[in-house]
C-alpha cells in the first residue's frame, strides 16, 4: 500500500525543510507540531503539506533567535485555535522587537569593522600597512 497524495516521509520533509531527521524528531517530542504527526501502517510517520509549512516558519523563528520554549508557547496557542490571536500578536511583536534590537548591534558592529577594513585598505595601498597594531616588544 503506498502513500496517499501529498504525504511525505521524515526523509522528504528533512529534504524539504532542511533540518535533519534528528531534528525533526526532536521538534515532534517536544510538541511543536500544530498537530500529532499521524503513522503509517508501518509505523513510519506521514507529513502533509501544511506540517511543512509550518517547519519552515519554526525554522525561520529559531534562526532569528526565538528560544525553544518561546517557540514552544507559540505551537502552544496556534494548536488551541481561534481565541488567542491577541497573545500570539504579542509573543510575535515582542521577538520582532528582539530581532530589530539584535540587528542594530550588528549594525553598529558592522559600522565600526567597515571603518577598520577602509582603514587597512588604505595601508596596504600606500604601503604604511606595517606596525599597525602590532604588538608591542616586551621591554627588557
Amino acid at each position: 500500500m503506498g502513500k496517499r497524495a501529498g504525504e511525505l516521509s521524515i526523509g522528504e520533509v528533512a529534504e524539504a525543510t532542511g533540518l535533519s531527521v534528528h531534528a525533526l524528531r526532536f521538534f515532534e517530542r517536544e510538541d511543536l507540531f500544530l498537530r500529532p504527526i499521524p503513522r503509517s501502517g508501518g509505523g513510519q510517520r506521514v507529513y502533509g503539506p501544511a506540517d511543512v509549512e509550518w517547519l519552515l516558519l519554526c525554522n525561520r523563528l529559531r534562526a532569528s533567535g526565538m528560544p525553544i520554549a518561546t517557540l514552544k508557547e507559540f505551537a502552544r496557542l496556534v494548536r488551541s485555535g481561534p481565541g488567542n490571536e491577541a497573545e500570539r500578536l504579542a509573543l510575535l511583536r515582542e521577538h520582532e522587537q528582539a530581532v530589530r534590537a539584535r540587528i542594530s548591534d550588528l549594525n553598529a558592529s558592522l559600522e565600526i569593522i567597515s571603518g577598520k577594513v577602509a582603514a587597512y585598505e588604505k595601508h596596504v595601498r600606500d604601503g604604511t600597512a606595517a606596525g599597525v597594531w602590532s604588538p608591542t616588544p616586551p621591554s627588557g
